[in-house]
């Protein structure tokens, strides 16, 4: 932290006076000026609040000894340690259900317990198919047998070890089945490349699609196919995405080599993710279990991934004409679309047997409030061996853990209990962290104030997501967590790289404001069931940026390739876990849980004007279409020597009525101002029956976010401001209701759901007012 500060001096003469490390660093100017913030246009002018001078949450007095405990638990984090983790957590494959999954949990509970947690396994049983049969023939107009075999990578013995003794490619959760049909190549296979897929006339209705990862998350692909009559889906990864075009292939360098498959789940996870059989219950053995053929989130269709060595011949048997050009990848072929002449038949046969998750627990009861629960978590499963994803986040989890432990023994036990989860399971569908939070979620709802998760760690930049009304503590522990490459704080350099590489309203914004933003959360790891079921306040965090390679979920994930290219001396694992020790930290210790409503204010006010202008871009869009249609200008500009299907003219779209919902969000800034002063008054005031009181009503909040009843025909997700978008998969929709209706064109639901989500900011808004009563009363 010296040289830290010692930069930031150099950097700024102005500043070199007041700037000398001292127990208080508080009073360094270049601090006080971190208090700027950009004034936000939203439905009324709201000013997004300024960064406190002291910690956000804490009494003023309490501040130094707080910045002095994480400056000793600093230096407890060595970066050796966490490389000795990795390597002994990755010999060989540890998939759930593997004895090397169990072996690893039970060495965590060793190592917890050793350091001063109460610590436990707790095991779900689950569903997790594993492959009996897997077999591509491309049957005309010349015969190829695909390998489906990914070759170990030359000089590493435990990519050796994960291809004799781990899973082989393939896709949890797609469907039996025996079929043949011809082949079409869809690119990334979204609904936007069936639109052009319309337009060639061309309809993939009894045929197998073959998809290139990316674009949306795998899963999507074959939903998709399913939902426009394809009886089979293959999903290959490209060479101009993450293979040769990028750079050498393993292990020469960090991208894939010909044979490599990317593994993977293709559970619907944007319906729910979860034990398919105990749909919002817990997966325990004597669990009520739906029938298979009544689960609604397994795949329909049999889907398959496959190495480019194996798509690469089955695309050159494609015929029909030239794909488009952004739909041309890497491979020295000329990328057709078909149907036909190219024939396969697809034969895919699964085990459905249940397998043991097993989930380690480590709690450390709280010294003054022990019924508010702060929860972290980092998944322990993998697809192979998982020395990246999520072995790389783990470990910064265990380091962080191991110094918090080290406190509590030394006579600084946090003031709220801390929870401590090593989720199994994640990889096939967040199967781990859900069915423990269903199992457990009347006492959940009851206690967690916050969850932070963390996943695969690299080397790079801080990446942070969640709740906003945790932006300001985030941005507090950026600024006080020492990059490892640069010497300046992961704060200064993200902001360096947003100024340097964003675009030009971002630059602007952030000379004017050192807040950096928080992006919103869709899914793809643990914080799922915590947000946006259960309503807890939550946080995704962990580095990343400057490791590009194609090992993702494949078996040369391992740990030589982790210390070569990943995070070279586990720099990055020590970062996240004194970032993470940080944000636990403060959490459990702060006077008053440290969150500021103002920033969730200003964040709505945006996913309201964006609703809007969607609204509004959308109408002018079908306008616009129908016209071309009625005029005849789509049919005389189309080429008369290619297949073409003219569009229908549509209906046009109403005007919505926005009114409700810009009324909520303009009573909900009112509300956040005066609930924002309630609790800054409460933290400074030491009083702790009115503290204590805030608190549960800071814990509240997020629940009203939600409701029983969920997103249309999606019920498990109940969270009417951050959801997973149908068609995205991982990525996030905010103010989800409202942004599909009026995506689908579904105006009727789009209003109601307007009216929905303008109820739910003013249900949210009210306890923001109980906050503001809260000190109101207690005032002379």
């Amino acid at each position: 932290m010296a040289r830290l500060l010692a930069r930031q001096r150099v950097q700024n003469p102005a500043l070199r006076a007041g700037c000398r490390r001292g127990r208080r660093r508080t009073q360094c100017p270049r601090r006080r000026l971190l208090a700027e913030a950009l004034p936000l246009l939203t439905v009324v002018l709201f000013t997004a609040p300024a960064f406190p001078q002291d910690l956000i949450g804490f009494h003023p007095d309490r501040v130094a000894a707080q910045r002095d405990m994480e400056e000793r638990a600093d230096a407890w984090i060595a970066s050796e340690e966490l490389l000795e983790w990795n390597r002994g957590m990755t010999p060989r494959p540890h998939h759930a259900g593997s004895p090397q999954a169990e072996a690893n949990a039970r060495w965590m509970v060793e190592r917890f317990r050793e350091w001063g947690f109460e610590a436990e396994i707790e095991t779900y049983h689950v569903l997790f198919p594993t492959p009996r049969r897997r077999s591509l023939t491309l049957l005309e107009p010349t015969r190829f047998e695909a390998s489906l075999i990914e070759e170990p990578a030359a000089g590493d013995d435990t990519a050796e070890t994960a291809v004799a003794e781990g899973l082989p490619p393939f896709n949890a959760f797609s469907a039996d089945g025996d079929v043949t049909g011809e082949l079409v190549y869809v690119n990334r296979g979204i609904p936007a490349d069936y639109d052009v897929l319309e337009r060639l006339g061309i309809d993939v209705r009894g045929k197998i699609v073959i998809a290139r990862y990316g674009g949306s998350w795998r899963g999507i692909k074959p939903k998709v196919a399913f939902e426009r009559g394809a009886v089979g889906c293959l999903i290959f990864n490209d060479p101009g995405d993450d293979g040769y075009s990028q750079g050498a292939g393993y292990p020469d360098g960090s991208f894939k080599h010909p044979s490599a498959v990317q593994r993977g789940s293709v559970l619907d996870l944007p319906l729910r993710p979860g034990d398919p059989l105990t749909p919002m219950r817990g997966a325990t053995e004597d669990a009520t279990r739906l029938e298979r053929g009544d689960a609604e989130t397994l795949m329909q269709i049999p889907v398959l991934p496959i190495s480019w060595l194996d798509a690469q011949p089955l695309l050159e048997a494609l015929g029909g004409v030239t794909a488009p050009a952004d739909w041309r990848g890497g491979l020295p072929i000329t990328y057709r679309i078909g149907p036909g002449p190219a024939r396969v038949r697809l034969q895919l046969e699964f085990d459905w047997s249940l397998a043991p998750a097993h989930n380690v627990i480590a709690r450390l009861p709280g010294s003054e409030r022990p019924d508010q629960w702060i929860l972290r978590g980092n998944h322990h499963d993998a697809w192979v061996i998982g020395a990246r994803d999520p072995i790389s986040g783990l470990i910064g989890l265990l380091a962080e853990a191991q110094a918090v432990g080290r406190l509590a023994r030394e006579g600084h036990r946090p003031r709220r209990t801390i929870v401590y989860a090593a989720w199994d399971a994640e990889e096939p569908g967040l199967l781990g962290s859900t069915e423990w939070a269903e199992h457990h979620a009347d006492e959940l709802r009851e206690h967690a104030a916050v969850y932070i998760n963390s996943d695969s760690n690299s080397r790079g930049f801080l990446r942070a997501g969640g709740s906003h009304a945790l932006e300001t503590l985030v941005n507090q522990v950026a600024n006080d967590v020492e990059d490892p490459q640069t010497g300046v704080s992961v704060g200064e350099r993200l902001r360096a790289s947003r100024r340097a590489r964003g675009s030009s309203a971002e630059y602007q914004r952030l000379r004017a404001s050192d807040r950096l933003r928080i992006s919103a959360l869709g899914s793809g790891s643990d914080y799922s069931p915590f947000l946006q079921h259960l309503g807890v306040s939550s946080l995704n965090v962990g580095y990343g940026g400057e490791s590009s390679g194609g090992e993702y979920h494949t078996a040369f994930d391992t740990f030589d390739f982790y210390r070569r290219f990943v995070d070279p001396g586990a720099v990055y694992g020590a970062a996240l876990a004194r970032t993470g020790l940080r944000l636990t930290l403060r959490l459990a210790n702060a006077d008053v849980l440290p969150f500021e409503f103002g920033t969730t204010a200003a964040t709505v006010g945006r996913y309201v004007d964006e609703v809007v202008e969607l609204a509004a871009s959308e109408r002018d869009r079908l306008e616009r279409e129908s016209e071309l249609v009625r005029s005849g200008d789509f049919r005389l500009a189309a080429d008369p020597t290619r297949p073409f299907v003219e569009p229908e003219a549509r209906e046009p779209a109403p005007y919505l009525n926005f009114a409700p919902l810009r009324n909520a969000h303009d009573r909900l800034v009112r509300a956040a101002k005066s609930a924002d002063e309630s609790l800054a008054s409460a933290a400074r005031s030491g009083d702790d029956a009115v503290q204590e009181q805030l608190d549960q009503l800071v814990v509240g909040s997020e629940r009203l976010l939600t409701r029983d009843d969920g997103l249309p025909g999606r019920p498990w997700f109940r969270h009417h401001l951050y959801s997973p978008g149908l068609y995205t998969g991982y990525g996030v929709k905010t103010l989800p209701g409202v942004r599909e209706a009026i995506e689908q064109g579904e105006w009727d639901r789009a209003q109601a759901q307007i009216d929905i989500a303008a109820a739910v900011l003013d249900e949210f808004a009210e306890q923001l007012k109980r906050m503001a009563r809260a000190t109101e009363s207690r005032e002379p």
